[in-house]
């Protein structure tokens, strides 16, 4: 019984188990994938991303402009707001003939000028309290010479040298100017629609404001042009800068304001100097330009320039004729002929022919 006890034993006896030997890189590589696998399949699905914004670029300008980057179009419904209160600035500037007429002295464009820029832009400095920084010294005084010192000296100049149809066929001009400085600055080719509507908006503003005796002044003409020329540059660098990260529109507004006024007080000092006294009827004048047709007309403008293609925008400007022709027609008790009218309507199909139809992604899930 002793044999059979210790046989038995010994065949229940466990061998001694042997180290296991370390697993090769190529099996170890195996096994961690899948693991890592496993654990996505049980791992809850991430969230989506809310906008899909390159990373960015660590030598960018810190101030630099969300605008500056890829960003999706708005909606028809949203493009179609911001287009409507845009079109508030061209507007109220086609008021600017009978405000300047009925209500300001006489010969003093380049102090109508000044009045209508440097006051406004304090304004709107005393209000946001933000000052520019970094490149946005020299960007915000080009934008302001641009927009305002150099604009409004040549917009009176060609208006006091011109017949006011003349002026306002001159200005329509622009959204072509701006599809030209497009290509350069944007890089971005015009469609044959929108060269179709800039074609079609000057033969409206033709029709609605030129008449059979219009005279044409050399001088005036070129003041006229160089006029919406700087101005078409401006719609175009406005929309290549944007706007500086935290900066609101009004102090964006207010700093191009200041540097054009500031450009313009001096000149119209020393040119014109100032009238012997105001009068209620100035001061409104005034006070209507300032505040109404320039801090809050162009803060408007501006915004669209932001918003909408820069193609898009400048159509805009046409209803600064349209606008000009009506109020002559309500104030000063002007009439409208068959050719106006046909005018009107080639304007108004020329802007909405120029306005951009592009659709807005879809938001990813």
């Amino acid at each position: 019984m002793s044999d059979t006890r210790i046989k038995s034993t010994s065949i229940t006896t466990p061998r001694p188990m042997r180290p296991m030997r370390p697993m090769r890189p190529k099996q170890a590589s195996i096994v961690e994938q899948s693991m890592e696998q496993s654990a996505e399949k049980n791992s809850p699905a991430p969230t989506a991303q809310p906008s899909a914004r390159p990373a960015a670029d660590p030598t960018a300008h810190p101030t630099a402009h969300p605008a500056a980057r890829p960003t999706a179009r708005p909606s028809a419904k949203a493009a179609a707001g911001f287009a409507a209160l845009a079109a508030i600035g061209p507007a109220t500037w086609g008021t600017t003939y009978v405000t300047t007429t009925e209500l300001l002295p006489p010969d003093r464009p380049l102090l109508a000028a000044a009045l209508r820029a440097l006051p406004a832009g304090l304004i709107l400095l005393a209000l946001t309290r933000r000052l520019p920084s970094g490149d946005w010294w020299w960007k915000a005084a080009v934008l302001g010479i641009l927009n305002f010192g150099a604009f409004f000296p040549l917009l009176f100049f060609g208006a006091y040298h011109l017949p006011g149809g003349v002026a306002s066929t001159i200005s329509a001009v622009m959204p072509l100017l701006v599809a030209g400085f497009g290509i350069g600055v944007l890089k971005v080719r015009p469609t044959r629609r929108t060269l179709l509507a800039g074609l079609v908006g000057v033969a409206g503003v033709a029709l609605l404001v030129l008449r059979g005796s219009a005279t044409v002044n050399l001088a005036g003409i070129v003041a006229m042009l160089t006029a919406t020329t700087l101005m078409a540059l401006a719609v175009v660098l406005s929309k290549r800068w944007g706007r500086p990260e935290g900066t609101s529109l009004l102090a964006l507004t207010g700093w191009q304001l200041t540097a054009g006024g500031l450009v313009l007080a001096p000149i119209a000092l020393t040119a014109e100097g100032l009238p012997g006294h105001f009068t209620g009827a100035n001061i409104a004048g005034y006070t209507y330009l300032g505040i109404i047709g320039t801090a809050l007309a162009y803060a408007l403008w501006f915004r669209g320039i932001e918003r909408l293609p820069a193609s898009s925008v400048s159509f805009l400007g046409l209803a600064n004729p349209v606008v000009a022709t009506l109020a002559g027609l309500v104030i000063l008790g002007q009439t409208l002929t068959v050719w106006q009218v046909a005018g009107l309507v080639l304007v108004l199909g020329s802007v909405a022919l120029g306005q951009s139809r592009s659709k807005a992604p879809r938001a990813r899930a």
